[in-house]
């Protein structure tokens, strides 16, 4: 009995060491964020206030920040269609904000070499498997979004809710930790179900469900309108939030947008939203992870594919998602995940189990 209070005074004893790391980490990753602001001019976070400096109102960059442009990159990111519809933003305005926006961003091409260098700031999320994060080159990887699809019960949610604990632990190559974001259309959220996971990696509940930022999404345009709210967050608290997750990303397009008459306008609206993830995503420098469902393709029993079945959003969402990660259901608790596209990783697969304290290795 001595030896197993011993255990458990240990273990509160990590548990506290691990609350007090979660209490700084806002510091640290605030100050990491400041030094690679002062070493790179074309920082993420460059304050859309500097265009004062070159003789922007205040007024019109308030206006802009409230449409959810909050930085420089931000205005260089944005049309001048979309800037125009900016209410109190004219046609002269926006020629003026762009014409200072790209005097403090040098426009035009640089080397590969250089472009390497930039790519060194990317990083990567571990899934809790290490099986999944090998296929993944490492994990859930930065300025990216990363899409995974399959029928219910496959593991989307649970590898979201799983992603929400891990980016708060410290990785390699200097990773330091942030906050994440939930987006959930689908009200498949529980945030009791983080508190085993947490277990898992022996951290303290309370200051990891503090550390994630929660948000229930009704409509598709209620969806596109919290992505506003989300860039100002990441602007307003630069370098802190590091994962980006919304559960599922075309649940809501699907009920609002029915039939063919209405496919066309979905597919409009769809491509602004990922649009704007994948601005957010290079903006701040964060990993958008989203979740998908499927539907039967009534054209593979055509052509004799073994899986008469697709992820919907069509060419638009394939087109958007830098990684595409089809899951399918294994026996038991296990589930096989395989690369469905991705620009530099190769067609293989990995299996993971579904476990109390969240995604990890499958068990032989």
């Amino acid at each position: 009995m001595a030896a197993v209070s011993g255990k458990g005074s240990i273990r509160r004893e990590d548990k506290k060491q691990h609350s007090r790391q979660l209490a700084m980490l806002d510091q640290v990753v605030t100050d990491d964020a400041a030094v690679r602001y002062s070493d790179d001019e074309e920082s993420f976070f460059q304050d859309i206030d500097l265009l004062q400096d070159h003789g922007i109102n205040a007024a019109d960059l308030k206006k802009l920040k409230q449409a959810g442009i909050c930085t420089v990159k931000g205005v260089q990111m944005t049309t001048r269609k979309s800037m125009s519809n900016i209410k109190g933003i004219s046609e002269a305005k926006v020629d003026k904000i762009k014409e200072a926006a790209s005097k403090m961003i040098t426009p035009g091409f640089m080397s590969a070499l250089s472009f390497s260098g930039k790519r060194k700031q990317v990083f990567k999320i571990t899934t809790g498997s290490s099986e999944l994060d090998k296929l993944l080159g490492g994990g859930v990887e930065s300025m990216a979004i990363t899409e995974v699809f399959g029928e219910f019960r496959t593991g989307k949610t649970q590898l979201s809710h799983t992603l929400s604990i891990t980016t708060q632990l410290p990785g390699g190559n200097g990773y330091t930790g942030g906050k994440v974001v939930y987006i959930d259309t689908e009200n498949t959220f529980r945030p009791d179900r983080l508190r085993p996971i947490a277990d898992r990696f022996n951290l303290d509940q309370e200051a990891v469900l503090d550390n994630v930022m929660y948000a229930r999404a009704y409509t598709s345009e209620h969806q596109m309108e919290l992505l506003d709210h989300v860039a100002a967050k990441f602007h307003e608290e630069a370098g802190i939030f590091k994962l980006l997750i919304v559960d599922s990303v075309m649940a809501l397009f699907r009920v609002d947008f029915s039939g063919r008459g209405e496919l066309a306008d979905r597919q409009q609206k769809l491509a602004q939203m990922l649009s704007r993830l994948q601005k957010i995503s290079e903006e701040y420098n964060v990993a958008v992870f989203l979740t998908n469902q499927m539907t039967s393709d009534p054209g593979a029993t055509m052509s004799f594919q073994a899986d008469p079945k697709k992820p919907i959003g069509g060419h638009i969402l394939a087109h958007a998602s830098t990684t595409r990660i089809s899951l399918r259901k294994g026996r038991g608790e296990m589930r096989i995940a395989k690369v469905y596209d991705s620009p530099d990783m190769p067609e293989s697969e990995a299996t993971f189990s579904i476990t109390n304290g969240g995604i990890a290795d499958a068990k032989d």
